[in-house]
């Protein structure tokens, strides 16, 4: 991602500005007027098999796995439907000077003037899309990381930090209109759905009605039983959820997650840092 990121900035330089193996699979029926310019239907992920979330590292899981989701900067996994995490609302650790260089207007001010730091992810600023530019801007650096996805044979995106505007809701310590964020997830979805790749609301549980009309294909959702919310994914998503709970913030045991009416098909518990197995912080468990 860094390299895409890094090219997409020299483009946006130049140019000112650019808009530019087991398990049931279906095809999407995007419904919105976002989604309907797409250049063919998109692949829906399995709603049955191995699932995992590798976004700390990629790895094979023993008897193969069936939908995984994988950081953009990794490879996709050799014969699973795979999803594409793309951080689509927020900095990349690590990455801050790409956006820091002639792109600050981009980030999230507060009304002081400063910068915007999403206090549980210190190492992240907060993309503002507050106007048309604006979102012209980002699409012009993080459109090429989506369509990469594509490029490098991954079947989905998943896009995270829809929810920012719920976050980031006060003029004084930095504010993020919600319509802002709808419409720039609805450049992303197109640009997505032009790339052939299915796209994934992340999170955002308040707003699966809005991104279901959008044209947002399937959720994935993490901590939903943690915080008592699934419902509001599979109610508008149905068995098109990716459900990730974690080991530390579990209120009730994970059998009991199983077999709560409302959870995802597709569910399972991840340590925090999503570690690789040899790591003695794993964990992984599916229902």
């Amino acid at each position: 991602m860094p390299q895409l990121i890094l090219a997409a900035l020299a483009a946006v330089v130049l140019t000112a500005c650019q808009t530019g193996p087991s398990g049931a699979a279906g095809t999407a029926a995007p419904t919105s007027s976002s989604a309907q310019t797409s250049a063919a239907d998109v692949t829906l992920p399995p709603t049955s098999g191995v699932f995992d979330y590798q976004l700390g590292a990629a790895y094979e899981l023993a008897g193969g796995l069936d939908v995984v989701v994988r950081d953009a900067t990794a490879e996709p996994a050799t014969g699973a439907y795979s999803v594409c995490y793309v951080n689509g609302f927020q900095t990349q650790p690590g990455e801050a000077d790409l956006w820091l260089d002639g792109n600050e207007d981009l980030l999230l001010h507060d009304a002081a003037g400063e910068l915007v730091i999403d206090p549980d992810w210190p190492d992240e600023y907060v993309l503002d899309p507050g106007t048309p530019e604006q979102r012209d801007r980002i699409l012009g650096i993080l459109g090429p990381v989506i369509t990469g996805c594509a490029a490098d044979g991954f079947d989905a995106v998943e896009i995270d930090n829809l929810d920012t505007w719920t976050r980031f809701d006060d003029p004084q310590t930095g504010l993020i209109e919600e319509e802002d964020a709808l419409a720039l997830a609805a450049a992303y979805i197109d640009v997505a759905h032009q790339a052939g790749l299915a796209i994934g609301q992340k999170n955002a549980a308040e707003a699966t009605t809005q991104g279901r009309d959008l044209g947002f294909d399937f959720a994935v959702t993490e901590e939903c039983a943690a915080y008592d919310e699934c419902g509001a994914y599979t109610g508008v998503y149905g068995q098109h959820v990716l459900q990730i709970e974690y080991t530390d913030n579990l209120p009730q045991d994970f059998d009991a997650v199983c077999s709560g009416a409302d959870r995802a098909p597709l569910t399972i518990l991840r340590d925090r840092d999503l570690v690789a197995p040899d790591d003695p912080a794993y964990a992984y468990e599916q229902c």
